[in-house]
């Protein structure tokens, strides 16, 4: 027999949503491209470029059961200054896309009259 999965978001406003699984409740903050997820599992973070199926996510869980006894090992801090780098780099990326988008937009209605 198959799996039984669930999932429901529900919008509260544009920015943030709830999110209701099978697993429990969760709580996203962000647009487009850039969001944080909090939930029972811990809090992912996810940034990438919308349409493109590219993107980076981190997470920081909240550990029980037989995993809690792994210990992830530190990154290096070239490690970490280029995973930053990477994340500021597609950021400004969606950022210049949202301003490019904005600006076709205000002209399209412009012109139009």
């Amino acid at each position: 027999m198959g799996n039984f999965r669930f999932y429901r978001r529900v919008s509260i406003f544009p920015g943030l949503s709830v999110n209701i699984s099978k697993s429990g409740p969760s709580l996203t903050v962000g647009i487009r491209g850039a969001h944080v997820t909090v939930g029972s599992k811990g809090i992912r973070r996810t940034v990438g470029i919308p349409g493109t199926g590219i993107y980076y996510t981190s997470h920081s869980g909240y550990h029980s059961g037989a995993h809690s006894a792994h210990v992830e090992q530190p990154i290096s801090d070239s490690q970490q200054t280029a995973a930053h780098g990477i994340a500021q780099l597609i950021m400004l990326m969606c950022l210049i896309g949202a301003f490019a988008l904005a600006i076709a937009l205000v002209g399209s209605f412009a012109g139009g009259k």
